[in-house]
């Protein structure tokens, strides 16, 4: 079995594949972690892990125990396609996973992916296999906090979806500000990208996709489990490579 692993801002996913297929995914805590990766010793056969952070000794030590031969992702790692971002090492591993998804899923499109996650990422991946480059912007939570943050009297909401257009309450008011403001964003930004290369395939994923791919236009694909396949992607090119 082979067994990935993201680390991101706000939480830990993982999916275990086999012969190409996730079987098992799951979200988990630092410690639950620990478990798994303690209990899964000596039972995989590859392991990726990608974080947003640094990786401190102790994880790496039991990212090991777990399978001697693990890769943490990262901008040195080779990938199954061109980076011509400018400043490669300050590309999160993350990216670069979504991007080797979208060319998983779409080998010969251009494509634009987009992860609603702590932050909004937006990037593209022409049909060349050229990674261009992309944006980043605050998400959806993060909005709802920096309304509360930097304001004297707005209430800190939780994320929902908006029950009308009009808000009649504060906290109505809030959410269809920042959801509907985030679906003329992420309307606009495809729009543009779409102008430039009319025949665009658009991913949309993300812990926050639940809030947006039903309102977007048509045309979008919505894939909970992009990274995680880009992931495997990126393992099963860098064991070919190696072998």
């Amino acid at each position: 079995m082979d067994l990935v692993i993201d680390k991101g801002n706000t939480r830990i996913k993982y999916a275990i594949f086999k012969k190409g297929v996730i079987q098992t995914k799951a979200t988990c805590s630092p410690t639950e972690l620990s478990d798994l990766l303690e209990r899964l010793a000596g039972e995989v056969s590859r392991l990726i892990f990608c974080s947003v952070t640094d990786v401190d000794d102790q994880l790496f030590f039991e990212l090991k125990k777990c399978c001697s031969g693990c890769l943490v992702l990262s901008s040195s790692t080779p990938l199954p396609f061109y980076n011509k971002y400018e400043s490669p090492t300050s590309l999160g591993p993350d990216r670069l996973a979504l991007v080797a998804g979208a060319k998983y899923r779409f080998p010969k499109s251009d494509v634009l992916i987009i992860d609603l996650g702590t932050c909004v990422t937006y990037d593209f991946i022409d049909k060349e296999s050229n990674y261009l480059g992309g944006a980043i912007g605050p998400g959806f939570q993060m909005r709802l906090k920096a309304l509360n943050a930097f304001t004297g009297k707005l209430p800190l909401i939780s994320a929902e979806a908006p029950e009308d257009l009009i808000g009649k309450n504060t906290k109505q008011s809030i959410l269809s500000g920042v959801i509907n403001g985030m679906i003329k964003e992420l309307e606009g930004t495809i729009d543009g990208y779409k102008l430039r290369y009319p025949n665009t395939k658009v991913i949309l994923t993300g812990g926050d996709l639940t809030f947006f791919d039903k309102k977007l236009k048509n045309g979008i694909f919505a894939d909970e489990d992009i990274l995680l396949n880009g992931m495997y992607f990126i393992l099963k090119n860098h064991a070919n490579k190696n072998l």
